[in-house]
């Protein structure tokens, strides 16, 4: 399959070139592309040299698949570029996510919902879809009503200037911001601009994106999102509140066969899931399960994955592999 990564010498779409090659993908030719000042650059993909070409020259090669994580100004322009040329995109932007016309995707959850006809899927965003699968398994058993999460995430999810701005902070170097605070020994509890309800885009993105993928308007989702400074993945302390009542043995069962969740809840041990385990992996990691016994039919517990794997590229070559091996795109592979 003829594959083109668009946005491939960043910090995301280097990780898509390394999951691709990890989870062998069936990519016969590489098509990496990049903003105007990176073309003509070299990148290596499976041993391999490989010239960075602009959006124009990838086109004009016809590719089977497009991933995307150029930004959500670049996919809003360059996507339906790619769609029209009947290339499929699976885009890791915003841009998508909340048109009505576009499927948002988790492939744990609802790839069930993807057809030959779907050319631009969006990728969820990365505090979304770490929440989402796990809470999948415990919606179809118990029925969710509310869900309250505040995230711990990580400098990796705003970028290269955010690492840099962290190690620069902790080496005593003054360099560029990504963030309007100092970031090393601190928090931040904004990520994205305030809208005009108090709440963040990322806080609302958690709000609005859940429902969807979930399919389930009914489903209340309250979020504060913060920012702190630690690498390697993404934490959640989410709350969740179901019409009705569960069974904390039958729960991580069901979080345990669920597809992609690690259960790591020995607290005699003192195991639970932190973000240097869940560093360059693929699941998601649940613990701290718990009654909230200030309330009926309730659970607390504890979520953390790799918001550069799960969060971002992981789950846009799983959704390309569900593609493929429903023969939705290019040739067929094994499912």
């Amino acid at each position: 399959m003829k594959v083109a990564v668009v946005g491939a010498t960043g910090l995301v779409g280097t990780k898509m070139l390394q999951v691709l090659a990890e989870r062998n993908f069936p990519v016969t030719e590489l098509i990496p592309v990049a903003s105007e000042k990176s073309i003509g650059k070299e990148i290596t993909f499976k041993g391999k040299q490989y010239k960075v070409v602009s959006v124009e020259d990838a086109i004009k090669q016809k590719p089977d698949l497009a991933l995307f994580s150029a930004g959500g100004s670049t996919s809003l322009i360059q996507a339906p570029l790619f769609a029209a040329a009947g290339i499929t995109v699976v885009d890791n932007s915003s841009a998508w996510r909340m048109d009505p016309t576009k499927k948002l995707v988790v492939p744990e959850v609802n790839a069930d919902v993807l057809t030959a006809d779907d050319k631009i899927i969006a990728n969820p965003n990365c505090s979304t879809i770490q929440m989402v699968v796990a809470l999948k398994p415990l919606h179809d058993k118990y029925k969710i009503k509310r869900v309250v999460v505040s995230t711990y995430q990580s400098v990796t999810g705003t970028g290269v200037k955010a690492v840099d701005q962290l190690f620069n902070e902790r080496n005593g170097i003054d360099g560029p911001k990504a963030y309007p605070y100092t970031i090393d020994l601190n928090v931040i509890p904004q990520i994205d601009v305030f809208t005009e309800n108090g709440y963040t885009k990322e806080e609302m993105k958690m709000i609005l994106e859940t429902k969807k993928i979930m399919g389930d308007d009914s489903i209340r989702v309250t979020a504060t999102t913060v920012r702190i400074p630690v690498m390697g993945g993404h934490s959640e302390s989410v709350n969740v509140e179901f019409e009705n009542d569960f069974d904390l043995a039958e729960v991580r069962e069901l979080l345990s066969n669920a597809p992609g969740i690690i259960v790591t809840d020995d607290t005699a041990n003192l195991k639970y899931p932190m973000p240097l385990d869940a560093h360059d992996k693929d699941e998601v990691f649940v613990g701290r399960i718990r009654r909230d016994e200030t309330q009926d039919n309730t659970l607390n517990c504890w979520i953390v994955s790799d918001n550069l794997r799960k969060g971002a590229a992981t789950n846009a070559v799983q959704i390309a592999e569900y593609l493929a091996a429903k023969n939705l795109i290019g040739q067929a592979v094994e499912a």
